[in-house]
């Protein structure tokens, strides 16, 4: 299994602070196959500019079609523009490969299978493998989870990865949702005044 797919695993079986949002996780995943292509040395960083290596597959369909994605010339791209770029659109890709490889059950509700509802992770090595990393509280994955509501202890504190590269990953993808929240923010504001000025007298 990759980081991507034991994030998603746990964003269905892991209570959450609130709703995970599609948009979130989307940026979560992006920065957890970022995190997969590092360790499979795909990527380096040049401090916050990603610059591939010559192309070795994954044997993970998604994470090689994200390596082949990567801008190979400079200027190389950020990792928060990787992150909005690759994100988009990519929770329900992992879903949508989760279900085909038979480790979903149910039906979908909305964009992903409801938490707790008619579609669970059926029970299986890669579930047993995502709880497993979950429990040993890996920092890189209790990191990324945290980013989109899921927090193994509220209030605790988390531990940093020991290796630079994974902690300005992580800063990108908690910095993008923030500005992820924040845009949905001034939406509701902006649409909670368009309804008063139809209201008013």
């Amino acid at each position: 299994m990759t980081t991507p797919r034991d994030l998603l695993i746990l964003s269905l079986d892991v209570p959450s602070s609130r709703p995970v949002e599609q948009g979130d996780l989307s940026l979560a995943l992006a920065g957890a196959e970022l995190v997969d292509l590092l360790a499979a040395g795909a990527v380096t960083l040049d401090g916050d500019r990603i610059v591939p290596v010559p192309r070795r597959d994954t044997g993970d369909r998604l994470l090689d079609q994200a390596g082949a994605a990567l801008k190979d010339r400079p200027p190389y791209e950020s990792v928060e523009d990787w992150l909005w770029r690759r994100g988009e659109g990519l929770a329900v890709a992992y879903i949508d490969a989760l279900e085909a490889d038979g480790h979903l059950t149910g039906r979908r509700h909305r964009w992903m299978p409801a938490r707790g509802g008619r579609t669970t992770p059926v029970d299986s090595p890669e579930r047993r493998e995502a709880a497993e990393r979950w429990a040993s509280h890996d920092p890189v994955i209790a990191g990324l989870a945290a980013a989109v509501g899921i927090e193994a202890e509220p209030g605790g504190e988390l531990a940093a990865p020991d290796d630079d590269a994974l902690v300005t990953v992580l800063a990108a993808v908690n910095g993008a949702v923030t500005e992820l929240e924040a845009v949905r923010q001034r939406r509701r504001i902006e649409n909670v005044a368009f309804d008063n000025i139809w209201r008013a007298p």
